[in-house]
């Protein structure tokens, strides 16, 4: 078997096991993603980086930094593979986790006008200035400013292409600009809330999914300080909650006894259940299941 059909063989396996939110198996077949070595062919052929990318927010700690972890050795073994390390480095983004393939700026549609980015390195950080870009100015000092502000800010440890970076700095600006109506008290905070999220060393994602457009600017730019929290502390927070769930349940909570699901750490079948209303009303119950034999705790949810 070749190394594309395995990959595309361990890709389904792990979109069986996280719709199935079974915490163990999925560990264990990020396990197994670890060992890859990563080209960015491999990587574009399979289209596993979505699947993967997409674990970086689960609800399990351990699952989020796993697979967080296993996105960056993928990152460094196509950067440390390639010929020309910045194109690699972008590609990766584009085709992997980012997927701006259709962005107007990404460099296989249309070379860029302005001079693009070096990579970062622990030298100084990345800054519109370093990139050597320049825009077409708004007529306003302040707001030109903010430009700059924004693109340092999303620029930091960034591979992402400096035209991309300029699309999104420029966007941002725009949207607090037109939501406020003028630069005054709430622009400029506003604006320093955003840098200062965006520029956290513990919220990659929010740089990165600002970056990649998974996140919309308009988003962006309406959410709150808690809104932006990093994903790891989402991710702990979602876990505690569950676990509260588990631990604070009603005493009249049925609990029931049953084969019918596979503790994925143990592979027992002896487990105990009971369903709580965790969503809309018009969605279905929530499943929390606990393994007799080894106490492992796990939900799964129905869809209709």
């Amino acid at each position: 078997m070749s190394a594309e059909q395995d990959l595309l063989k361990t890709k389904r396996a792990l979109q069986k096991a996280t719709d199935a939110d079974n915490v163990q198996d999925i560990l264990d077949i990020m396990n197994q993603l670890a060992c890859v070595k990563a080209t960015q062919d491999l990587l574009k052929k399979t289209d596993i980086g979505k699947v993967l990318g997409r674990l970086r927010s689960h609800s399990d700690a351990k699952i989020s930094q796993r697979a967080k972890g296993i996105v960056k050795k993928w990152k460094d073994d196509v950067v440390g593979s390639a010929p020309s390390r910045k194109s690699s480095a972008y590609s990766f983004n584009t085709f992997v986790i980012f997927d701006v393939v259709s962005q107007s700026s990404s460099p296989a549609s249309s070379p860029p006008k302005t001079p693009t980015s070096q990579l970062p390195t622990n030298g100084p950080p990345r800054t519109i200035k370093s990139d050597e870009m320049v825009f077409t100015t708004t007529g306003n000092t302040p707001r030109d400013k903010t430009v700059e502000l924004m693109y340092n800010s999303l620029a930091l440890g960034s591979f992402a292409d400096s035209d991309l970076l300029l699309k999104r700095a420029i966007a941002i600006e725009r949207t607090v600009f037109t939501s406020v109506g003028q630069v005054d008290g709430d622009y400029k905070s506003k604006i320093r809330s955003l840098s200062l999220n965006l520029k956290n060393k513990s919220n990659p994602g929010l740089r990165e999914s600002t970056v990649s457009g998974e996140l919309p600017i308009s988003k962006l730019c309406t959410m709150s300080v808690e809104d932006m929290a990093s994903e790891e502390s989402k991710a702990r927070d979602r876990q505690l909650a569950e676990e509260a769930l588990f631990k604070a349940r009603g005493a009249g909570t049925a609990q029931a006894e049953t084969d019918m699901f596979v503790c994925g750490k143990c592979k027992k079948r002896k487990c105990t259940y009971f369903q709580m209303q965790t969503r809309s009303a018009d969605e279905p119950m929530t499943t929390f299941v606990t393994c007799i034999n080894c106490n492992n705790r796990w939900k799964v949810s129905f869809t209709q």
